[in-house]
């Protein structure tokens, strides 16, 4: 990714969150209807505080969101700062809550797989685009 679009896609982020957090949790424009939560990691290297939007389903009352990176080659930042503290912060709606993260493998990957359409049904098309496994992170409230 270039420099420039990397600073847009920064700066893009910055003015959702922003959104996300002045009107509760409620977007507008294109993502209107979305299901979109702030996930606050903790950098895996550097120790500050990251904030993300995601996209996620829902699995119960767990949250689930895709290391999709795009498709891109490589993981995303914000899944090597979980894989390094998986203690988060979670922000949907108007709630902000402590929660735990963890890659879904095995018996549990296979569910969120089976039942993709309803949770995560941009997986699919992500997956496509990379040769990678992209992990599917399960995130539960703490308390």
């Amino acid at each position: 990714m270039s420099g420039m679009q990397n600073i847009n896609m920064r700066e893009f982020n910055q003015n959702l969150i922003a959104e996300f957090r002045a009107n509760g949790g409620t977007l507008g424009g294109r993502l209107a209807n979305s299901s979109i939560l702030l996930l606050t990691t903790t950098g895996a290297r550097s120790g500050q505080q990251r904030i993300t939007p995601l996209g996620y389903g829902a699995d119960g009352d767990r949250f689930v969101v895709v290391a999709a990176n795009a498709g891109a080659p490589a993981h995303p930042d914000w899944y090597h700062n979980l894989l390094a503290h998986p203690g988060v912060t979670v922000e949907v709606g108007a709630e902000r809550f402590p929660a735990r993260a963890h890659t879904a493998e095995g018996p549990e990957r296979e569910h969120l797989l089976a039942h993709q359409a309803e949770i995560v049904p941009w997986l699919a098309a992500q997956q496509q685009k990379t040769a990678r496994e992209i992990p599917i992170v399960v995130i539960e409230r703490i308390g």
